[in-house]
């Protein structure tokens, strides 16, 4: 009697999501970028959230200095330090959430506590550096088209690589 073994492969299901092809052109921004991050939530690139901005909450979770001087268009201010969960006390739970702050640590951070909420959530992968890096617009504090962005610090200023914006800090 002769029997025939048959080997299933069944890859291992985990929580945390494959790290994503490059989103960023820039090699050593994006080194940079996966070096900080854990891809402990989704990440979402500036093209597709471009596309769904309108049926997203945006928020940008950088300090409140850092967002009155730019931030994208439609986002709410939802701070690091400061974030409050009580922010997301009105939203519902199937509203699909999208994160940022500069390169997208901070943003990831806030992330996993709102996930951990029970929300929908992704991660911009490259934050608001890559959105500016790609030439998508900005707005001042009152809503105004602007060409200025913090930087945080002189340091972080040089992932951010259009001449066009004034980088402050």
């Amino acid at each position: 009697m002769r029997y025939t073994w048959v080997l299933f492969i069944v890859p291992l299901v985990t929580q945390a999501q494959e790290r994503p092809s490059t989103m960023v052109s820039n090699v050593a921004f994006d080194k940079t970028i996966r070096s900080y991050l854990d891809f402990s939530v989704p990440v979402i690139s500036c093209d597709d959230l471009e596309g769904m901005k309108d049926q997203v909450l945006i928020l940008d979770t950088r300090t409140h200095e850092e967002f009155e001087v730019s931030h994208i268009p439609g986002a709410r201010f939802a701070g690091f330090d400061s974030f409050d969960e009580e922010l997301l006390s009105s939203v519902a739970k199937d509203q699909k959430i999208i994160v940022y702050c500069s390169i997208g640590y901070r943003s990831e951070k806030i992330a996993e506590r709102i996930q951990s909420m029970g929300y929908d959530v992704a991660n911009l992968y490259g934050s608001i550096f890559e959105w500016v890096n790609q030439d998508k617009p900005i707005v001042d504090s009152s809503g105004n088209k602007t060409d200025k962005l913090h930087t945080y610090n002189r340091k972080w200023s040089r992932w951010v690589e259009p001449n066009s914006v004034q980088k402050i800090w």
